[in-house]
Formats: structure tokens, sequence, C-alpha cells
């Protein structure tokens, strides 16, 4: 069985925007990333310094269809 890999808010951007996101605003600690091609939206908290907790990071790849790979540890 393979677990969620702990991740801060930069390294799920870096993800994000390889899969076509675009970040289209911010509004306090929290971003929102979009892909228009696959009609699809997800936020992301951006607390500087922390990993983003583990249900909110596997709520945010499922809701952007990011395959399991780039988001699970081996």
């Amino acid at each position: 069985m393979t677990r969620i890999r702990r991740m801060n808010a930069a390294e799920v951007e870096r993800i994000l925007s390889r899969y076509g996101f675009e970040c289209v605003s911010q509004k306090g600690s929290h971003r929102k990333w979009r892909n228009l091609e696959r009609q699809l939206q997800v936020t992301v908290p951006y607390h500087k310094g922390r990993n983003v907790p583990i249900g909110t990071l596997r709520n945010i790849m499922i809701n952007a269809n990011i395959p399991e790979t780039e988001w699970k540890s081996e």
C-alpha cells in the first residue's frame, strides 16, 4: 500500500501547474487554481513553512484529477 506524501503548498502548486492549472485568484491565504481545458478548479491553502494537511492534499489531488503516482510515495 502506498502512502500520501507530505507536501507544502509550493510543491502542490508545482504539480498543479505541470497539469495545466493556473492560479486565478487569492483571498487571504488560499489560492484558487483553475484548468479551463478540463473545467476543474481547486483551492490550495498557502501557509508558508507548513505542510498541507493529508486530507486536504488528498481532496485537492482527487478533484484536480492528478494521477496517484504524483502525490503518493512508493
